[in-house]
C-alpha cells in the first residue's frame, strides 16, 4: 500500500514539448549536424506553404553564420503573407499548433509540429530565444518577437515584442541559434538544390558562413494551391467516426452526404440501407453497434475517388525536367505522371523522371531523388519504399546494369503527391510500405526504364552508324587523292561527299588574297539553327552578311552571326582579314546545344 502511494506521487501528465524534448531524434534533430538541415527543412517548407497559399512567388532567403563556438544562427526570410501578431507566439512557441492539420489537402507541413521543434531544440543546446519579425502588409508596421517554449505547458513565452520598421512589404523573418557544425555543408546545398527543383517557381538565395548561392525559378507561374475537400467514406475509422457524427445534429441521411466527399443522395440511401438504419434517425443519437453497421456500409458501398485534381498539386512532367536540366546537366531526361489513385481513402499522385549521362556520375548506383509533396527526402533511403520499389524494377531489361538500383550514369527522381503522405515516422524521411503507392511507382519507373531503353538502343545505333561513315571517310580522301594522280586531274574537294555520308554540318574556314571566307553546308535531312562567334582581331567592318551583333560584354566573342539553314542548304561569310584567332559554331538539334566541328 505504501509502495503504491509512493509510486502514485511520482506520476504526472507529460505535455508535448517535454515529450519531444527528450525525444528529439524523432523529429530529426538527433544530432547536430543533422540539426541544421531540418531547421531549415521546417523553416523553407513553411515559407513555400505560405507564399503558395497567398499566390507569391516565393523569393526565400537562407543564411548560415558562425556567431561564437560552435553556436551557429540560421536565418530564414520569406516575401509571403505574414502572421497576424497575437498567432507569432503560438506558431513559433508551441508545439501541435497549425492550420493544416485538420484540412484534408496536399501540403508540405502537417502536424504543426516543424518549426516550434526547431525553437525547442535552440533552447536546449544555447538557451538563446528565437527572433521572429513578421508584416502582414504596406500599411502595418513590422512586429518583432523574441520566444521560448515552456516545456511544462507547452506554451510560448514572450521574451520581448515590439513594432519595429521592416523594409519587406509582407512576409517573415526567424533567426534561431544553436549549437551545431557545418560538417554536413554539401548535404545542406544538395537539398536546397533539390528543393529548388521541385519548387520550379521559387527563387532560393542561400548564404553558407559567406559563400552565396542562388537557385533561380525556372517558372514565373506559381501553382494552384490545393483546396481542401471532406474525408472519403473508404478512409475513415470508427473513432473518428464516432467523433464526427456525436458533433452533428442533423439526419443520417444528411451527415452522410454534408460530410463525406463524393457522397450523394443514392450513395447515401444505399449505406443507409445497407446498415439497416432509417434515414430520418438523429446521427448523433446512434449506438455504438448502429455506427459500427453503419460504418461497414461506407466502406462496402463502392464510392468515386476523391477530386485529386481539387486536392493535390503536382508538379507536372514540363516543369520536373526544366528543374534538373536547370540544377543537373544531363544528356537525356524523361518524366511522367500517372494518374491520380486512392490508397485508405486518401488520393495520391506519382511523378517521376529518369536521366541519364550529362554530369551525372559514370560510376557506381544510380543518384535516387525522393520527395514527398515537394520537399525532399535526405535520409532513411534504404527504410524507403521509394528505394525498395526502384531496385524491384528489372533495370538489366531496359539496358542498364543492376545490383538492387541501377549501375552507371542514371538518376531516378520520384515525387508522391498526397493528402495523406504515409510516412514511417515523425521526422518525415521515408515512405512506409502502401501496397497502392509501391504499384504506381513500379509503373511509372517501368515507363521510364522503355524511354530510356529507345534512347540507349538509338544511341548505340547512331554511333554504329557514324562509326561506319567515319572508316568510310577516313579512305575517301585517299581515294580521291590517286584518281587525281591517275587521271592527272587537280585534288577534288570531298568534303561534300563525306558530309553528306556524315549527315553533319560542314564548315569551312580559309584565307585567300587577304579575304576570309568561312563556308557553312547543311548536310542533315533537317533544318538546324546555327550561331557563329568569331574571335578573331580582325574588324571585319566589310563582313558579308553582316554580324547580327558585336558582343563586347567580357571580350571573349566579338563578333556573333546567326543563320538558319534548311537540309542541303549553304551559307557563307566573307570579310577582310588575315584569319588569326579562333571561330566557334554552335547549332541547335532537336532543341539541344551541339558543337559543330569547324575545318579550319
Amino acid at each position: 500500500m505504501v509502495l503504491a502511494e509512493d509510486l502514485a506521487k511520482q506520476q504526472r501528465s507529460i505535455s508535448v514539448a517535454e515529450f519531444f524534448e527528450k525525444n528529439k531524434h524523432l523529429l530529426g534533430f538527433d544530432s547536430p549536424t543533422r540539426g541544421i538541415i531540418t531547421t531549415i527543412k521546417e523553416a523553407v517548407d513553411n515559407a513555400l506553404d505560405a507564399c503558395e497559399e497567398a499566390e507569391v512567388l516565393p523569393d526565400i532567403f537562407v543564411g548560415i553564420k558562425k556567431v561564437d563556438n560552435e553556436v551557429y544562427r540560421i536565418t530564414v526570410e520569406d516575401n509571403g503573407p505574414g502572421i497576424v501578431p497575437e498567432n507569432v507566439p503560438l506558431v513559433f512557441g508551441k508545439l501541435l499548433y497549425g492550420s493544416r492539420f485538420h484540412q484534408i489537402r496536399q501540403s508540405r507541413g502537417q502536424q504543426g509540429i516543424g518549426i516550434s521543434a526547431a525553437v525547442l531544440y535552440a533552447q536546449l543546446t544555447t538557451g538563446i530565444p528565437t527572433l521572429v519579425v513578421s508584416r502582414t502588409g504596406a500599411k502595418a508596421r513590422a512586429h518583432r518577437f523574441e520566444l521560448l517554449i515552456r516545456t511544462e505547458t507547452n506554451e510560448p513565452e514572450i521574451i520581448s515584442h515590439e513594432e519595429i520598421d521592416w523594409d519587406r512589404t509582407h512576409g517573415t523573418r526567424i533567426e534561431i541559434q544553436f549549437k551545431s557544425t557545418l560538417a554536413a555543408k554539401k548535404r545542406l546545398v544538395d537539398y536546397l538544390r533539390l528543393t529548388a527543383i521541385v519548387n520550379p517557381h521559387a527563387r532560393i538565395t542561400a548564404d553558407i558562413d559567406g559563400e552565396m548561392t542562388v537557385f533561380e525559378r525556372v517558372s514565373n507561374e506559381v501553382p494552384p494551391c490545393p483546396k481542401p475537400i471532406l474525408p472519403h467514406p473508404h478512409g475513415i475509422e470508427f473513432g473518428a467516426l464516432k467523433r464526427i457524427a456525436a458533433a452533428n445534429t442533423g439526419t443520417v441521411e444528411e451527415f452522410l452526404i454534408g460530410s463525406f466527399s463524393k457522397v450523394g443522395k443514392k450513395t447515401a440511401d444505399e449505406m443507409i440501407a445497407l446498415a439497416g438504419l432509417k434515414p430520418s434517425r438523429k446521427v448523433n443519437k446512434l449506438e455504438s453497434e448502429e455506427l459500427k453497421r453503419l460504418l461497414d456500409a461506407m466502406q462496402a458501398v463502392k464510392v468515386p475517388a476523391p477530386p485529386a485534381q481539387q486536392c493535390l498539386s503536382p508538379i507536372g512532367e514540363d516543369l520536373i525536367c526544366k528543374g534538373l536540366e536547370k540544377e543537373i546537366q544531363l544528356d537525356f531526361i524523361k518524366a511522367r505522371t500517372r494518374p491520380s489513385t486512392v490508397y485508405g481513402g486518401h488520393s495520391f499522385i506519382i511523378e517521376a523522371a529518369i536521366g541519364y549521362g550529362g554530369k551525372v556520375p559514370p560510376e557506381g548506383t544510380a543518384q535516387l531523388f525522393r520527395f514527398a509533396n515537394r520537399v525532399p527526402l535526405l535520409y532513411q533511403q534504404g527504410a524507403c519504399a521509394i528505394t525498395s520499389c526502384a531496385s524491384q524494377v528489372n533495370w538489366k531489361s531496359y539496358g542498364l546494369s543492376q545490383q538492387g538500383l541501377p549501375m552507371g550514369p542514371v538518376l531516378i527522381m520520384v515525387h508522391v503527391a498526397s493528402t495523406n503522405v504515409p510516412f514511417t515516422s515523425e521526422s518525415k524521411d521515408a515512405v512506409a510500405s502502401i501496397p497502392e503507392i509501391e504499384r504506381e511507382v513500379v509503373l511509372v519507373l517501368q515507363e521510364l526504364g522503355r524511354e530510356l531503353k529507345t534512347y540507349l538502343y538509338r544511341r548505340d545505333k547512331k554511333k554504329q552508324q557514324d562509326d561506319r561513315a567515319r572508316a568510310i571517310c577516313s579512305v575517301i580522301p585517299e581515294i580521291a587523292a590517286k584518281v587525281s594522280e591517275i587521271v592527272e586531274q587537280p585534288l577534288v574537294d570531298t568534303s561534300p561527299i563525306e558530309g553528306k555520308i556524315m549527315r553533319k554540318v560542314v564548315a569551312k574556314k580559309r584565307t585567300v588574297d587577304g579575304k576570309v571566307r568561312i563556308d557553312v553546308n547543311n548536310y542533315t535531312a533537317k533544318e538546324v539553327t546555327l550561331v557563329l562567334y568569331n574571335l578573331s582581331r580582325d574588324a571585319a567592318e566589310d563582313a558579308k552578311p553582316r554580324p547580327d551583333f558585336v558582343d563586347s560584354m567580357d571580350g571573349e566573342y566579338n563578333k556573333v552571326w546567326r543563320c538558319t539553314l534548311d537540309p542541303g542548304e549553304a551559307w557563307h561569310i566573307v570579310y577582310t582579314g588575315s584569319g588569326d584567332g579562333s571561330v566557334d559554331l554552335r547549332g541547335v538539334e532537336d532543341g539541344r546545344k551541339v558543337v559543330v566541328d569547324l575545318d579550319v
